[in-house]
Order: structure tokens, then C-alpha cells, then sequence
């Protein structure tokens, strides 16, 4: 990875976009290990998670991991889903957290020296670039080894630097090392994902 070790760094995780991009990969990501790799490569100034939860189901199975990522050195942004029905009758649920990433990003880039922006999201192009125009340094996360591409290409070229999650498979894998039936009862919990990488602001449950 392209990092200094003086160099004040903020991640920025889009939690859906990180899921589907490890599940196309086939991998669960242990945030503890992603945190502590971040952490040893530069001045970890910040990790921001952004997810939309269902406020009005009994259980939320993302509400474990919320829960889990807040006591745990992230910080947490998170927002209620809408839900609408579409022009063809059927009922959706719309959560995107574009728009609070890129302002907690260009709010917070003024006391920073290298952003870290796990989405493959196109949308975000031109926040990079008006990040960029302030001298900070810009690395996306994401990934090029499925098929579809998970990052949209006008994203990965207007990135500084572009890491392949694929990559980081051996530093921020979660090891299964129980039988079974207990990894199921002890695993971290994870984020489900509340939209496909690519696709607008509108996905089901």
C-alpha cells in the first residue's frame, strides 16, 4: 500500500458497496484486522461506516454489526430506510448514504492528508476530485477480479492510487477457526448490504 506513516488518514467505508465487493470476492472482512492494518500504515485520524437501517422491523440484522463497529473505534453514520412504491406496483426500500459520505469527506479533508474511500460507486468521482484539489491524497478501494468490475472505471482513474481488496484478502479476512455450529453462535456480525454495488438508491429487502 502507498502510505506514510505521518500522514493523517480517514477512512471512509461504504458499508453496503464493502459487503457486496467482499461477498463477490468470497470473503468475510474482519473490521478489527482492517482497522488495526489502516492504523499501523499511516496516522489513523478516523473510520467512518455508513449504513441505512430498517427502523421499523422487530430485528435488524445489521443492528448487530452498528452496535458491534461503534464500541469498536468507528465512527458511526447511519440513517432510517424510506420505503416507496414504484411505477410498476412493487414496494422498495431506499437507504443511500451518498450524500452524508461526501460531506462528512470534504468537511473533514481540511485536517487530513490522505482519504480512504471503500465504494466502487462512479458517483463519487467528482467528490475525489474536489478532494484532490485541497492536496489530499485519495486511494479507493475496491475491486477489478470479478466480472463485472465492482468500481466503476471514471472512479478508479481519478483516484491516486487504487487498491485492489483482493489484495488485502490475507490482512482482513475473518479466520474461521471454530467448529460450526459455534462459529455460527460467535462470529461477528456483518453488514448485509442495503444496495448491489452499481445500482441506484432504491434496493430491496
Amino acid at each position: 500500500m502507498h502510505f506514510y506513516q505521518s500522514e493523517r488518514t480517514a477512512l471512509f467505508i461504504d458499508g453496503a458497496n464493502l459487503y457486496q465487493t467482499a461477498r463477490a470476492l468470497g470473503f468475510d472482512i474482519d473490521y478489527r484486522r482492517l482497522l488495526e492494518l489502516f492504523a499501523n500504515e499511516s496516522r489513523l485520524v478516523r473510520a467512518f461506516y455508513y449504513t441505512a437501517l430498517v427502523e421499523d422491523q422487530e430485528y435488524s440484522p445489521i443492528r448487530p454489526l452498528v452496535d458491534w463497529l461503534d464500541y469498536n473505534g468507528y465512527t458511526m453514520v447511519t440513517k432510517p430506510t424510506k420505503e416507496f412504491t414504484d411505477s410498476s406496483g412493487r414496494r422498495k426500500t431506499k437507504g443511500n448514504m451518498d450524500i452524508e459520505l461526501a460531506i462528512d469527506m470534504l468537511e473533514i479533508s481540511n485536517y487530513l492528508d490522505h482519504v480512504v474511500l471503500f465504494s466502487g460507486d462512479g458517483d463519487f468521482r467528482r467528490l475525489v476530485e474536489a478532494v484532490q484539489r485541497k492536496a489530499v491524497r485519495t486511494t479507493i478501494v475496491s475491486t477489478i477480479r470479478t466480472s463485472p468490475p465492482m468500481i466503476a472505471d471514471e472512479l478508479r482513474r481519478a483516484a491516486d492510487t487504487f487498491i485492489d481488496l483482493e489484495t488485502l484478502r490475507q490482512d482482513i479476512e475473518r479466520i474461521h477457526t471454530s467448529p460450526p455450529d459455534e462459529r455460527r453462535r460467535n462470529r461477528p456480525p456483518r453488514d448485509t448490504g442495503d444496495a448491489p454495488a452499481g445500482d441506484d438508491d432504491d434496493y430491496n429487502r
